[in-house]
């Protein structure tokens, strides 16, 4: 048996994951895999996650152990005012094609991990190598490290956009990028229909062969990509979804001669990444097209990018968009505040104004200013200063302590949106039952989406399975930490 203390870490990060339907899959014994690693280590259904709630943003949470106004990757989706163009990680395919293919997949495979995760903090990987110690990452979208490494690219890509085939990417050194980068050498689970192997299938295949090569580092971080899929069209009880997922985690604790030999050899943290809201299945309520919300303005087009004569840019998050005015001597924040005013169903509207923060709703009287230090001390121990109507965000003050509702650790993840990245912008978020649409925008009608300040997005299970600590607060910012601290006790 492996000691605790040189055991290795496997953290498995499935997207989308939520407690609701996780227990209702256990109850129905759909998730044999997920029921073990429960019932041998600790759950904690309600960890909070970074907002926006997009998955680009929370990985790169997770492994800086900051929110994005320290990391300063905004979101899947924002626009570079010193660059002067939209940045979009893959939102869809109609929004890259439009922005430019060849800079879209420099963005996604280069430029998010390589120059717009900020130099001034450090990844997990990072820290890790300079302990002396070795780090995995298998199909993470944000895997930043210390050690080179280049991409097969498929000759279509090389041939007709920019990109070099010598182009280096920094990351741990064991590192898997679906069909574009793998450790075992496998030809399988990479084809078209199975997403160039971002799918859970190629992450198993991956993580079985370090352990079965005694390759596993320190700490492996494996990402399953297809339970976030399955819930954005069937919605957020989708027991289908988890009972696939677990499928793969059982193929992966097979590995072992015993679920508890795995169990006794590694330390487990499997994790959601963000949960998602249900969507209307009434297409004109469901969705809020930001568009039409503007029409008086001259938006940017996606294609022909900023030009002269356009007002607004439109970076749209699913649940959660940054609304951008390019001269706010002609726009100013007011007029954009004022326009998505009157749209009922955004239920959160924030902007910077001097130190404050000022928040407001679509359709509701009152306001709410807040702002760093002052007299209340919150749940995780930051301190505030607040005015106005408290009702906006479901806060609540209980002998000088201030309590979260609807909307976990709500001032922090705001304030770290309208921080994350220079411009003259608004933060709108949905109420659950919509999202918003610019142009070329992903919809998620009937099912679920995801983006937004609410706890339907902002909540995740956590499982630890092979140790009896936990992180210091049940937030994502707080599992870097936690886990360097497991890797200390060596």
């Amino acid at each position: 048996m492996v000691s605790s203390k040189s055991k290795p870490i496997i953290m498995l990060v499935i997207d989308t994951l939520m407690d609701q339907p996780l227990q209702e899959a256990i109850k129905g014994n759909r998730a044999p895999a997920l029921k073990f690693l429960i019932g041998k280590g600790r759950y904690f259904p309600n960890v909070v996650s970074p907002f926006p709630t997009m998955s680009v943003n929370v990985d790169t949470t997770i492994l800086t152990g900051t929110y994005c106004n320290e990391h300063c990757l905004p979101g899947l989706v924002w626009f570079d005012s010193k660059e002067n163009r939209l940045v979009n990680y893959g939102s869809h395919i109609r929004e890259l094609w439009k922005l430019g293919i060849s800079q879209s997949l420099e963005d996604i495979l280069f430029n998010m991990n390589g120059s717009h995760i900020s130099k001034d903090v450090k990844t997990i990987h990072e820290e890790i190598e300079e302990k002396g110690k070795k780090s995995a990452s298998i199909n993470a979208l944000i895997y930043r490290g210390y050690s080179p490494h280049f991409y097969k690219l498929p000759k279509l890509i090389t041939w007709f956009t920019k990109i070099k085939k010598d182009r280096p990417t920094s990351a741990p050194a064991a590192f898997t990028y679906g069909s574009l980068k793998n450790i075992s050498g496998s030809f399988r689970f990479q084809r078209l229909w199975q997403r160039f192997g971002f799918n859970s299938s190629f992450s198993i295949q991956e993580l079985t062969h370090l352990i079965k090569t005694d390759q596993l580092p320190a700490f492996t971080i494996v990402y399953f990509p297809e339970l976030d899929q399955r819930v954005h069209k069937h919605g957020r009880m989708d027991i289908q979804g988890i009972e696939k997922v677990d499928l793969h985690l059982q193929k992966l604790l097979n590995v072992y001669d015993t679920w508890e030999e795995a169990i006794h050899q590694n330390i487990w943290l499997t994790m959601g990444d963000n949960g998602q809201a249900w969507i209307d299945s009434n297409r004109k309520k469901a969705l809020i097209d930001l568009r039409k919300l503007f029409g008086e303005y001259d938006i940017m087009k996606l294609k022909k990018g900023n030009q002269p004569q356009n007002q607004i840019v439109l970076a749209v998050n699913e649940r959660m968009s940054y609304i951008y005015t390019l001269d706010k001597q002609k726009l100013s924040i007011e007029e954009l505040v004022q326009t998505v005013q009157n749209e009922e169903r955004i239920d959160v509207i924030a902007w910077r104004n001097g130190s404050y923060i000022v928040v407001q709703a679509g359709k509701a009287e009152g306001e709410l200013r807040f702002r760093k230090g002052g007299p209340l001390i919150d749940s995780y121990n930051q301190s505030w200063n607040l005015e106005g109507d408290l009702n906006l965000l479901d806060l609540t003050i209980r002998d000088n302590k201030l309590h979260y509702g609807d909307y976990p650790d709500a001032l922090e993840r705001l304030y770290s949106s309208l921080y994350s990245h220079q411009g003259d912008f608004i933060v709108v978020s949905a109420k659950p039952g919509y999202e918003f649409i610019g142009e070329g925008s992903p919809t998620h009608v009937g099912g679920a989406s995801h983006g937004g300040l609410h706890k339907q997005d902002s909540l995740i299970p956590l499982v630890v399975t092979g140790t009896n600590s936990q992180p210091s607060y049940l937030r994502m910012k707080e599992i870097k930490k936690w886990v360097l601290s497991l890797l200390d006790e060596d």
